[in-house]
């Protein structure tokens, strides 16, 4: 008969020994897990705000301007019509500033059409410049403010439709009208808070 052990706080039997023997930890207690790396982190979050961005696009946006149905605009609100996928990814992140969590993102222009949208810091120029030479990896730094230390990721933003192409080429104040497909738009930034630098009561 097999003896008791134990995996993760689990008691393994004859039924669960096969599994028991594969992992090193069996017949240990469990060790406490190690954290998750700050790139690993950004690319779970930049990897949900991808797909559903490019599913708002394609398939929303671009799949109803097609048919003619509804469009896009900047002034949806007051228009009735849909956010642009810019303006979808920015209520996002808003909504989720609003439920507690410090992780944030933004969207940034390498050519703005709104001035606001472009690069704020160093970081972001140079990031920028980063992801138009080498778009499939990100560009990443941690710093220490003035009470945490954070980590920043800015992945490349790309035209992954026919719509994204339009608006950019189309629009009266955009300062670059020869966008292709999966040409490098811009960049987006997610900023994660890593550990506090100031304890209060220290």
């Amino acid at each position: 008969m097999i003896g008791t052990r134990w995996v993760r706080g689990t008691a393994c039997t004859a039924m669960t020994a096969l599994v028991c023997w594969t992992l090193s930890a069996c017949g240990k207690p469990p060790a406490a897990p190690a954290g998750i790396a700050p790139e690993t982190v950004a690319d779970y979050v930049h990897a949900v705000i991808e797909a559903d961005r490019i599913f708002y696009t394609v398939h929303v946006v671009e799949r109803l301007q097609k048919k003619g149905k509804i469009v896009a605009s900047e002034n949806w609100r007051a228009k009735d019509t849909l956010p642009l996928p810019a303006q979808f990814l920015m209520e996002s992140s808003d909504l989720a500033s609003k439920t507690g969590t410090k992780v944030q993102y933004r969207l940034i222009g390498a050519w703005p059409i709104n001035p606001l949208n472009g690069a704020a810091s160093e970081f972001e120029k140079k990031g920028l410049e980063s992801v138009q030479a080498h778009p499939e990896r990100p560009y990443t730094e941690t710093v220490m403010s003035e009470t945490e230390q954070v980590f920043r990721a800015l992945y490349a933003d790309r035209a992954v439709s026919q719509a994204c192409i339009g608006c950019h080429n189309g629009h009266a104040r955009s300062p670059k009208r020869d966008f292709k497909l999966n040409d490098v738009l811009g960049g987006i930034v997610i900023t994660i808070p890593l550990a506090r630098a100031v304890h209060e009561g220290s």
